[in-house]
């Protein structure tokens, strides 16, 4: 089962113009300048050997950013040598998109805060643009975190690249320079970079808004083919946030994965090894959902409902309930009502039959019915209706009404502080 595409692009809770305000102009104009230097090609001249020379760099360092970047540093989803480790950072680095330890220290950051607040780049939560590059250049996100990639950090070798991130990409513009002259630079340098910048940039942005959803992940992660195509197989990025550690994003065998088909190639080789690949019970949606997702999709669960109207209500009907004192009194003058009916009755010999009044109820009692949270059913019948199919729907639905309850409790304490 899974949940259509989503037909327009959320705007951002926050107000976007606060985080691009935070934007540094150290790192914003050189991206720039290279995306002018592509309109070189206006004197140069675009010939066939230039664009298959752009290509051939775009796959390649689109390899070195997906087989390197992603899945090897930033997931461990397989494993190489010390020296294939550092040509896959060359490679990835040529791209321009920072150093090795700082993207994969980002992409970690992601994960574990995947479409919620913290998120470094998600679309949900600031809006395209942001997601899509604004974030790159912004103040907060300029250092590497070497505590969140301390596996890599203890390579020398991969601390100097980061530091010179800038290094391999300028070390493949000259070496293109001297081999296709001006126009191999413009079109197949520039243009290959502008075209990798944004094929990875869209797994940030549009695949969390644009595609469909076949595993319960608690983000909008999405699979899109297009996007598959494009970027050599991290369109499938709904499978990949199921199953983050697997070297394979295409879980179906139609599933097109072009980096997997490298890596499966190398391996045999002796170049990689120990590939991951999800297990059969990740593949048909069967596994049991972690703790976090479950808190996550709980929490959107319950922010579906009304907690402060539900809340209102309650306040609203205990405020007009009696107190204890008064439903005691209006009862004993119910008893004692009832106990002379029945003297009376005992009294009139010429009754056949003896029949007491009944007691009386609690609705004589002038007691207002109090407004009830939605019930388990409700509860699952929405989750239902928002989330796929997943083998803890019930856990899901357990924690969301327990959710609600707190929420409603912790108002209800507020209002009567």
């Amino acid at each position: 089962m899974t949940t259509p595409a989503r037909e327009t692009l959320p705007r951002a809770e926050s107000p976007a113009d606060h985080y691009l305000d935070d934007i540094q102009a150290t790192g914003a104009v050189p991206f720039i300048l290279v995306h002018l230097a592509c309109l070189g090609a206006i004197w140069t001249g675009v010939y066939w050997q230039d664009v298959a020379l752009a290509v051939g760099l775009y796959g390649l360092r689109m390899f070195g950013i997906t087989g390197g970047y992603h899945r090897y540093f930033s997931h461990r989803a397989y494993k190489t040598s010390r020296w294939f480790q550092f040509i896959l950072a060359f490679i990835a680095q040529t791209s321009a998109q920072r150093g090795i330890l700082w993207w994969a220290a980002k992409h970690r950051h992601h994960h574990r805060y995947s479409d919620t607040p913290a998120d470094v780049h998600s679309p949900v939560q600031r809006g395209f643009w942001y997601a899509h590059m604004g974030w790159i250049f912004t103040a907060r996100h300029d250092k590497t975190d070497l505590a969140a990639v301390p596996d890599l950090a203890k390579f020398p070798e991969l601390r100097f690249l980061d530091r010179f991130h800038y290094l391999p990409a300028f070390i493949l513009a000259v070496a293109v320079w001297f081999a296709a002259g001006w126009s191999g630079l413009v079109v197949g340098f520039f243009w290959s970079t502008i075209a990798t910048y944004h094929g990875t940039f869209c797994i940030n942005s549009l695949a969390h808004v644009y595609g469909r959803r076949r595993y319960l992940t608690g983000d909008d992660s999405r699979n899109n083919w297009w996007f598959a195509l494009l970027t050599m197989g991290e369109g499938w990025h709904n499978n990949h946030h199921a199953y983050q550690s697997a070297a394979c994003q295409g879980f179906r065998w139609w599933e097109v994965d072009t980096t997997y088909y490298i890596l499966k190639a190398l391996s045999w080789v002796g170049v990689t090894w120990d590939l991951h690949r999800p297990p059969a019970a990740v593949v048909r949606g069967e596994q049991r959902l972690g703790k976090a997702i479950i808190e996550k999709a709980a929490g959107q669960l319950v922010a579906t409902f009304h907690v402060e109207q539900i809340a209102a209500r309650l306040q609203a009907t205990l405020a007009d309930t009696p107190s204890l004192a008064d439903v005691k009194a209006e009862l004993q003058h119910k008893l004692q009502n009832a106990r002379a009916q029945a003297e009376a009755m005992l009294a009139s010999l010429h009754m056949p039959e003896l029949h007491m009044p009944a007691m009386p109820s609690l609705p004589e009692l002038h007691m207002p019915s109090m407004p009830t949270l939605p019930t388990r059913e409700e509860l699952k019948e929405r989750a239902a209706a928002m989330f796929v199919r997943t083998s803890s729907m019930d856990d899901i639905v357990d924690r969301a009404r327990q959710m609600l309850i707190e929420a409603v409790c912790a108002r209800l304490a507020v209002a009567a502080a």
